[in-house]
C-alpha cells in the first residue's frame, strides 16, 4: 500500500548537506527524512519552526530543523525579523499551503538589518518557497517551509507533501518538542481534586462529591500543587490545564 511518507526515504541525504537541529542525536533520523521529503520533489531547503508567539518571537527560540548555511541563520537570528515576517503574517490569514516566489522570510518594512540578511539568502537560499502550518497532536502549531523550486507544484504534489508531513510530525516530532508536563505524575485522585477545585468547589465541598474527608482533600491539592509546583490552588488549576490534565 502507498504511504505519503514513502516519498521522503526515496532522497537520501549526501554526507555535504548541513542539517541543523535543536538536539541532533535523537532527532538526525526525522530532520533527514523532513528534508528527503522536500529534496524529492524538488525543493533544496527545509526549515521546521514552532509557530512564534507574543511571549516567544524570537526565531532562534523557536527553531526546530534547518538547512540553511550558519551564515545565514545567524545573521536571520539576529535580525530579530522572524515574527513580523510575510511567512508569519500570511500564514496567520490561512490554514492552507501557499507557495510564493518572493523571499517570505523577510519583513514587509525595510529595516537595517533587511538589506544584508536578503543578500545572504539571495546567495544560500534560492526563491520559490512552499509554506504549511501543521500542528502535532498535543496542538502545538508549526511552520514548515520548503525552499528552492521555482515553480508552483501541481495540486496534487502540495497534498501528497502535506499529509507526508502530517505523518513524519505525527510519528517523529516529540524527539525535538518533548510534551510539557509535570515531572512527577499526578495521580487520579490529585487532578479529580483539582478539577472540582477549578469548578469553583471548596474543600468541604469536595470531599462531599467525593465521599472522602476534607483533611484528605487538602492533602490531595497539596500533593497536586507541589508536583505542578504551584503556589496555591489557582495557580495549580491553570497549569494543569496548560499541560492539558483537565
Amino acid at each position: 500500500m502507498f504511504r505519503p511518507t514513502d516519498v521522503a526515504r526515496r532522497h537520501e541525504l549526501g554526507a555535504h548537506d548541513e542539517l541543523q537541529t535543536n538536539d541532533a542525536g535523537s532527532s538526525g533520523s526525522f530532520a533527514r527524512d523532513l528534508a528527503s521529503l522536500g529534496r524529492s520533489n524538488g525543493f533544496e531547503h527545509c526549515l521546521l519552526t514552532r509557530f512564534p508567539k507574543a511571549d516567544s518571537p524570537e526565531f532562534a527560540a523557536n527553531l526546530l530543523v534547518a538547512t540553511w548555511a550558519d551564515e545565514l541563520r545567524l545573521a536571520y537570528e539576529h535580525a530579530e525579523i522572524f515574527a513580523g515576517s510575510l511567512l508569519v503574517q500570511r500564514l496567520k490569514q490561512t490554514a492552507l499551503p501557499i507557495y510564493a516566489v518572493e523571499n517570505l522570510f523577510l519583513a514587509n518594512a525595510a529595516s537595517e538589518a533587511r538589506n544584508p540578511v536578503s543578500l545572504l539568502f539571495d546567495q544560500h537560499a534560492p526563491s520559490g518557497h512552499l509554506a504549511f502550518t501543521l500542528h502535532d497532536r498535543h496542538q502545538t502549531q508549526y511552520i514548515l517551509v520548503f525552499s528552492g523550486r521555482p515553480t508552483k507544484p501541481a495540486r496534487e504534489e502540495i497534498a501528497i507533501m502535506l499529509l507526508s508531513a502530517m505523518e513524519l510530525i505525527d510519528g517523529g516530532v516529540e524527539s525535538l518538542v518533548p510534551r510539557p508536563g509535570p515531572k512527577e505524575k499526578l495521580s487520579a485522585r490529585e487532578i479529580e481534586c483539582l478539577r472540582w477545585s477549578a469548578a469553583g468547589k471548596s474543600s468541604d465541598e469536595i470531599a462531599i462529591i467525593l465521599d472522602i474527608s476534607s483533611h484528605t482533600v487538602v492533602s490531595y491539592l497539596k500533593s497536586a500543587m507541589r508536583k505542578l509546583e504551584a503556589v496555591n490552588r489557582m495557580q495549580a488549576v491553570a497549569r494543569a490545564c496548560r499541560f492539558r490534565l483537565l
